[in-house]
């Protein structure tokens, strides 16, 4: 059926993930998935009959408890205790979109079959999912290391029966939703509760959300960057295909194309310059945006990698009659990709606001600060402050926190890599874009007003056309706070309607 997919009956891609998203898919098990998960199941029940010696996480303690053995009676109750204790997670709380994709990758990862689970518990994970039945999680609480432990213990409380959700519009405990279900608590088996709470899906998650926004996020900044490049009476002439093609960097190639495309068509574009050339912010657009492309793709490689992957621990491969205890739960892969990111995207911001404050400086023709009587008017003035403001900020969020680690559970885990608190931080680096990148679309097109009656280009003309029925012209001194938020509202709409 078009309005299902499949978990396990493929790899994820990109694509799966937004059209689940979006498109607010269902999921069902594969009968591959199936039979995986119970062939691992049934290979562990076995196994469990005859083992004697002691197994990490299934018949001892965790992390440095690892030498304490637990009786055969005590290991449901150890799971049960594993996911009551490790719900540690503070801060705010998750989007309710990251929260779903937590859910969506870990159903893959156990539908993989090396993980030891029931095939009750990933559907009971699937039936939270479908009827948008959302756990409560925080964002602070992950080292990064051994899975994501405390974030991911508050997403699957609920299937033991406790902790609170988001359903109908409201926190609930999860006990009154399973009761108006018929729904009865799962009863985690041996091994069960470190399979859901080893693992990075708290990271992948976020990294599969900012992969969607970043992506976004350049295409727009391109876009802006080229009605500023038109209002600022720029040259096209830096970002022509035979010099692109001589320093062939993909994401360098791609956006000398998307700023040509932009602007087809524009009388601006395409008049005689007095000016022999422009500021790096505007000449150096191929490059410095191209190079943040380049880095959205190589994290786009990692993330989906990830999502793709095995992350809890120990694992188990029935084929081999083996469970091996490793480190595939360490988050170092994401975390070093994520403040990579972070980078890549505050430099989107940085050249933006280079660009914005080259538009109110007077030159090129243009009035102080945009408006035509500067000095009775402070015009555009305080925006640009504001985006040098979060600018700013970001560069404080680029501190790498990948390059820290502290030791945890009494030494036994004593590198860890602070991936969580990198995607988390990431996401603060987009919003502030989101800011950044609406005050230089006001720019812009306060800018391109006092062209007339020269046209840009038929797109950038056709967007500015509709920008206008939300935020005006500004001819005398108004609020522009709420100019700002409507700016950058109208930017999330204008991709959806694919303007």
């Amino acid at each position: 059926m078009k309005n299902i997919y499949y978990i396990g009956e493929k790899e994820l891609t990109l694509d799966d993930l937004k059209w689940i998203i979006t498109e607010n898919i269902k999921l069902e098990l594969s009968p591959e998935a199936k039979e995986r998960i119970q062939k691992c199941r049934d290979y562990l029940d076995k196994k469990m009959e005859n083992q004697t010696g002691p197994i990490y996480g299934i018949t001892t303690g965790f992390g440095s408890l690892y030498n304490r053995t637990i009786s055969n009676d005590d290991l449901s109750t150890l799971q049960e205790n594993l996911v009551k204790s490790h719900a540690c997670s503070v801060g705010e709380e998750v989007p309710p979109l990251i929260v779903k994709l937590m859910f969506l990758l870990k159903a893959y990862a156990l539908s993989l079959g090396y993980s030891g689970v029931q095939a009750v518990t990933v559907q009971r994970m699937l039936d939270l999912f479908n009827n948008d039945i959302l756990p409560i999680v925080y964002d602070k609480g992950s080292l990064g290391a051994s899975g994501d432990l405390a974030p991911l213990a508050n997403l699957f409380l609920p299937l033991i029966g406790v902790g609170d959700v988001f359903y109908k519009g409201k926190k609930q405990d999860i006990g009154v939703v399973l009761d108006e279900f018929g729904w009865k608590p799962i009863r985690l088996k041996s091994k069960e509760g470190l399979a859901l709470l080893n693992g990075t899906q708290f990271m992948s998650a976020h990294g599969v959300y900012a992969i969607m926004k970043a992506e976004r996020l350049s295409k727009r900044a391109d876009l802006i960057a080229a009605m500023s490049l038109d209002a600022y009476d720029g040259h096209i002439e830096p970002f022509e295909e035979k010099l692109q093609l001589i320093r062939p960097h993909q994401g360098q190639l791609e956006t000398g194309r998307n700023i040509r495309r932009f602007l087809e068509g524009s009388d601006i574009i395409s008049g005689e310059k007095k000016h022999l050339q422009d500021p790096y912010s505007f000449r150096c657009v191929p490059q410095v945006h191209g190079a943040t492309k380049d880095a959205i793709n190589y994290v786009k490689s990692v993330v989906m990698t990830e999502v793709n992957s095995v992350t809890d621990n120990p694992t188990i491969f029935p084929d081999d009659d083996e469970i091996i205890s490793g480190g595939n739960f360490h988050g170092q892969p994401l975390a070093v990709a994520f403040d990579f990111l972070a980078i890549a995207l505050a430099e989107l911001g940085n050249i933006s606001e280079r660009r914005t404050a080259q538009l109110i400086l007077g030159k090129r023709e243009l009035p102080e600060f945009l408006v035509a009587n500067p000095g009775l008017n402070s015009g555009f003035m305080i925006p640009q402050y504001v985006a040098a403001s979060v600018v700013s900020q970001n560069k404080m969020y680029c501190a790498p926190a990948s390059t820290d680690s502290i030791v945890s559970s009494n030494g036994q885990e004593d590198h860890v890599s602070m991936g969580a608190t990198s995607a988390v931080k990431l996401l603060k680096v987009m919003d502030n874009l989101d800011i950044i990148l609406s005050i230089e679309l006001m720019n812009a097109a306060q800018a391109m007003e006092f062209r007339r009656p020269l046209k840009s280009s038929p797109l950038i003309e056709r967007i500015l056309k509709f920008y206008r029925k939300e935020v005006p012209f500004i001819d005398e001194d108004i609020v522009m706070y709420k100019e700002i938020r409507k700016t950058t509202s109208f930017l999330n709409r204008l991709e959806v309607e694919g303007l």
